[in-house]
């Protein structure tokens, strides 16, 4: 934990990060705790349209995992945080606006350029749910090109949204590769204040961990039959 000169404490969060209950990662909840010590203070748990990794691993570490989820819309991928009640894949980006909003959940979007996964978004889709985000993922780790995070970023600046960054992390060496250090949050509202606050922790990850992706989906097919 780092403080600043006013003794507010500082934190690095990676707001994005993945377990095995999403279908194309092998690392358990337990695991990733075990190893994610010392890289960062806090982790956002988004498994693809599931909190059950992140309830697990609250439930072990309650300090230091945030519960999120990534949501597959019809349009495109919209990453939560503070979730409380799952949200299910597929429906329309408004209606999962809707149900996070309920739950007073922090809303940002994941990757929204990166054209190279099922996820990103076409800009007159992105543009429709403006008035109702807190945030776009300006710098996410995985994304295969540098163009998609700067694109990002610059949509949100063009936009006054707030930035969002993560590791986006499958395995656990991922872990901390992105993140913001900021002063300590409670809630969404607190997130919202400090996060303008932040200062971005980043580095790409190489290009060959989109493998270990594919590797777990083949396992898990395998296993199943």
């Amino acid at each position: 934990m780092i403080q600043n000169d006013a003794s507010n404490k500082l934190i690095l969060v990676d707001f994005h990060v993945h377990t095995h209950y999403s279908k194309d990662s092998l690392t358990s909840p337990g695991k990733l705790l075990q190893k994610m010590g010392g890289r960062v203070d806090q982790i956002v748990i988004t498994d693809h349209n599931t909190i059950k990794g992140a309830v697990e691993a609250r439930k072990i570490e309650p300090e230091h995992i945030i519960i999120g989820e990534e949501i597959m819309t019809a349009k495109g991928e919209i990453l939560a945080v503070f979730v409380q009640e799952e949200i299910p894949s597929g429906l329309e980006p408004q209606e999962v606006i809707h149900r996070l909003r309920d739950q007073h959940a922090f809303i940002s979007v994941s990757h929204p350029f990166d054209r190279f996964r099922n996820g990103s978004w076409l800009l007159e889709d992105l543009i429709a749910i403006l008035p109702e985000i807190d945030a776009i993922e300006g710098f996410n780790a995985r994304v295969m090109t540098t163009e998609a995070n700067r694109s990002a970023m610059k949509f949100a600046s063009v936009h006054n949204l707030l930035i969002t960054a993560g590791s986006d992390a499958h395995t656990i060496f991922e872990v901390g590769k992105a993140g913001i250090l900021l002063p300590e949050f409670r809630d969404t509202d607190e997130l919202r204040e400090n996060l303008s606050q932040g200062n971005l922790i980043v580095k790409k990850s190489p290009w060959w961990v989109h493998i270990f992706s594919t590797y777990a989906k083949f396992q898990k097919k395998k296993i199943k039959g």
